[in-house]
């Protein structure tokens, strides 16, 4: 069973709509439902799976991307394929670098080791905020973390596998592009991780499943 939440958001100029999508691992969670809020010139989305609890903003268009290294998405301009809604699976460019992300079938029985880092914190001194691959608000202190093959938005859990920590995560970015890092999480998620100081960490990523 497919478990949906649909939202429609509109930022600026454009709108689009997100899905949340059910994964495949043993534990299930539960989802839900979806409590729109809706501000001038915004729009705002607040949901829980467990005990975790999600705000999924809109940026502004004119916001900086935190990954300012993608050239293209979809053969469109970065802006252009969030504004079209031509984000979720579609190949991208990076550095002259081609990334084609998984499957949804894929993406339901993801679940790899390997490093996590962490990014973003640095846009908190910069004026106005940053928009992520997809077209989300991104916030350091958020659940939030950025994958190059996993469908955006999407949700895994990640586990510290150095001290056993585990949390749930929305995936809505594209990153981390350095060698031998799996997923690069927000600083908020590498705190509740405990890695925050130490930078990186040995995790256990792998796709949720949710229920309701």
């Amino acid at each position: 069973m497919l478990v949906f939440c649909p939202f429609l958001l509109s930022c600026g100029l454009f709108t689009t709509t997100y899905e949340v999508t059910k994964g495949t691992v043993k534990t299930s969670y539960w989802l839900t439902k979806c409590a729109v809020k809706t501000t001038i010139g915004t729009g705002k989305v607040v949901y829980k799976i467990g005990k975790f609890t999600f705000n999924v903003v809109m940026a502004p268009l004119d916001w900086p991307l935190t990954q300012d290294g993608i050239e293209s998405i979809d053969g469109l301009s970065p802006k252009e394929a969030i504004a079209q809604g031509r984000v979720k699976r579609s190949p991208y460019v990076v550095n002259g670098k081609r990334y084609v992300p998984m499957s949804i079938q894929e993406a339901r029985q993801y679940r790899e080791t390997g490093l996590a880092s962490w990014y973003g914190y640095e846009t908190l001194r910069q004026k106005g905020g940053h928009m992520t691959a997809n077209g989300e608000a991104f916030h350091p202190k958020k659940l939030s973390a950025a994958h190059k093959y996993l469908p955006l938005p999407t949700h895994v859990r990640v586990t510290n596998l150095e001290n056993h920590r585990s949390i749930i995560v929305r995936v809505n970015d594209r990153g981390p592009f350095v060698k031998n890092r799996i997923i690069d999480l927000s600083a908020g998620a590498a705190t509740q991780l405990g890695f925050y100081e130490k930078g990186t960490a040995k995790v256990l990523v792998e796709s949720v499943q949710l229920e309701g």
